[in-house]
């Protein structure tokens, strides 16, 4: 069956960098988007970015954008999300999900995406 799995959060300090990962099984990775998407404490889940199945095309939310990189690698069926620069408002607990449509890859919207990873909690404190 489809799974999702994140693993890298932890506690850093404010400018601080951090490595996620979302290992995925159970299906063709090669083939879809994933994107990652963060919720903290009584706010809506917002998507921060997405990488489509060509690795050349990834989209940022304006909030994360020149800090956060996604990449890929297709032969280990792995996203990763590299922080940067961290901020006491990136502090969240990140999920990565599977896009139904790659084509969708700008959007960052939750209702495009099919399955999700249990989530990965991410503190920005000194």
């Amino acid at each position: 069956q489809v799974q999702l799995v994140e693993s890298g959060g932890g506690l850093v300090q404010p400018g601080g960098s951090l490595r996620l990962s979302c290992a995925a099984s159970g299906f063709d990775f090669y083939n879809y988007g994933i994107g990652w998407f963060r919720q903290a404490p009584g706010k809506e889940r917002e998507g921060v970015a997405c990488s489509a199945w060509s690795e050349g095309d990834t989209y940022y939310s304006a909030s994360v954008r020149g800090r956060f990189t996604v990449s890929r690698d297709n032969a280990k069926n792995t996203v990763y999300l590299h922080m940067a620069n961290l901020k006491p408002e990136d502090t969240a607990v990140y999920y990565c999900a599977r896009l139904m449509d790659s084509r969708w890859y700008r959007y960052l919207n939750k209702r495009h995406y099919d399955y999700w990873g249990q989530g990965t909690q991410v503190t920005v404190s000194s």
